[in-house]
C-alpha cells in the first residue's frame, strides 16, 4: 500500500460523506499512515489522529473477532459444511 492510494481513499470518503465531525482515524504504524502528506490531509479535514502502539495487537483483536464472526455467520453461511455427510 502506498500513500497516494490511501490519500485517494480518504478523498473518496470526504467526497461521499462531506466533512464528518468528530472522526478519529485510528491506524497501525504503516509508513503510508505515518506519512506527512496523509497526516496533513487528516488535519485539514479536521480528523483526530490515533496510532496504535508498536507490537500491540490487542487494540485490533475485537475488530478482527467481529469480522471473523460476520464472515462465518453471514458471508459463508452456506459454506462447505452444507450438504456434507456428518461423520459420527
Amino acid at each position: 500500500m502506498t500513500t497516494p492510494l490511501i490519500l485517494d481513499a480518504l478523498e473518496q470518503v470526504l467526497l461521499s460523506r462531506g466533512k464528518p465531525k468528530g472522526v478519529i482515524d485510528h491506524s497501525g504504524r504503516g509508513s503510508q499512515y505515518l506519512s506527512i502528506k496523509y497526516s496533513d490531509r487528516l488535519s485539514e479535514a479536521g480528523f483526530t489522529v490515533s496510532v496504535g502502539s508498536v507490537g500491540d495487537s490487542y487494540d485490533n483483536a475485537l475488530a478482527e473477532t467481529i469480522n471473523g464472526l460476520y464472515k462465518t455467520e453471514i458471508i459463508r453461511k452456506d459454506g462447505p459444511w452444507k450438504g456434507v455427510e456428518q461423520v459420527e
